[in-house]
């Protein structure tokens, strides 16, 4: 049975639905983007959103808006509409006929939920989507993480906070069911795992060893498909220099040494700072020392998530590296956004300020990074 208490309320989802819908105007509006891919993007600014939800509704908003509006993201939008508008209704409406029908039939309602999960993805790749759909990868990743560091979150509060929770179903089945689909779309998600399996073992939640069993079966399926994709034996063992310092630049390739190259470290660095500028890069590390000061497990899960993708991107030379690298980019606003929250936090208590409402001009400060970011679309400055 779902434990209701820790699902979000409608006043969780206004903050969502807000930075989704302006989102998806930006899309529509400024990226000229047709009305169906705007929507699935917005889908996953709502769940980057979500992702941010404990740390008030203005930074969660802001965070999915700066999600929306880095370049990474922003690449997806434009172009012509590619899918018949007639088969997506016609698909909308059949999830909610058969999601109507099984929350109202079923006796629990998680299973009735994941049947609806498993149609809309079934009828995405059929109907909408491509295989390694890159808008299906971060609908999934942002929802990941809202499942992940909300239950998290939920089993493991801070000292002061009530008594902790429990990492419910819709948790653990929710957040399987999300990597078999990621996994099944694109092998890379499979980078993902290792974050997820230490959430569930740092929850300390009773699984049952049929869930170990299929996570392990998925993790080999997902790391075949790497290996079949992004590896081949001769670029494998050449030298970060002999690439370099050759024609081949860019190759969609795996490079064994690629993360003893100092250069690596430094572009890895300069794709943070693309996206977010030199402030995102200093607020994320902020936000994870503070994550380890209050939130270890969260601080710790979202690290090794980060540290796995940021392996992947030390090692990988194709051209399409900062797209890929979009799940280290969601971390990376997970932690700025906690920065921020942090400080606020801090100006409500000084002695300075003194002020119940003084973590306003922190959330005011962090909309700053949107609006630049906007503005650089649009090429104002």
């Amino acid at each position: 049975m779902i434990d209701r208490s820790h699902l979000p309320s409608l006043r969780d989802w206004l903050p969502a639905l807000s930075a989704a819908f302006l989102a998806w105007l930006v899309f529509l509006i400024v990226g000229q983007t047709p009305l169906i891919r705007a929507s699935g993007m917005a889908l996953a600014v709502m769940g980057m959103a979500l992702a941010l939800r404990s740390m008030g509704p203005a930074l969660s908003v802001i965070g999915g808006l700066a999600l929306a509006l880095s370049p990474s993201f922003w690449i997806q939008t434009g172009g012509a509409e590619s899918l018949n508008a007639l088969e997506v209704v016609a698909a909308l409406a059949a999830v909610t006929l058969v999601g109507v029908i099984a929350v109202r039939f079923s006796h629990k309602p998680l299973i009735g939920i994941g049947i609806i999960v498993v149609v809309f993805v079934a009828l995405f790749l059929s109907v909408i989507g491509t295989p390694r759909s890159l808008r299906l990868t971060t609908l999934l990743t942002a929802w990941s993480l809202f499942l992940l560091i909300d239950g998290l979150l939920v089993s493991n509060p801070r000292a002061d906070a009530p008594l902790p929770g429990t990492f419910g179903p819709q948790h653990s089945y929710g957040l399987l069911l999300l990597l078999v689909l990621g996994v099944l779309n694109d092998p890379l998600f499979t980078l993902l795992i290792p974050a997820a399996a230490l959430g569930f073992f740092l929850a300390k939640q009773r699984l049952a060893p049929v869930f170990w069993i299929a996570l392990l079966a998925l993790v080999i399926f997902g790391v075949t498909g790497i290996i079949n994709t992004y590896y081949s034996d001769y670029f494998w063992n050449l030298t970060t220099d002999r690439i370099v310092y050759s024609g081949a630049r860019h190759i969609p390739f795996l490079v064994a040494d690629g993360w003893r190259e100092p250069l690596r470290w430094i572009g890895l660095s300069e794709l943070i700072i693309q996206q977010f500028t030199w402030a995102g890069l200093a607020l994320g590390i902020l936000g994870l020392a503070r994550f380890a000061r209050w939130y270890p497990f969260v601080g710790v899960v979202t690290m090794i998530a980060f540290g796995s993708y940021a392996l992947f991107g030390l090692s990988y030379f194709g051209e399409d590296r900062p797209v890929l690298m979009l799940p280290l980019l969601m971390v990376q606003i997970v932690w700025m956004t906690y920065a921020v929250y942090t400080f606020g936090q801090w100006l409500t208590k000084s002695r300075f300020t003194n002020q119940p409402r003084a973590n306003w001009f922190a959330a005011a400060a962090f909309t700053l990074l949107p609006l630049f970011m906007l503005l650089r679309i649009v090429g104002a400055i």
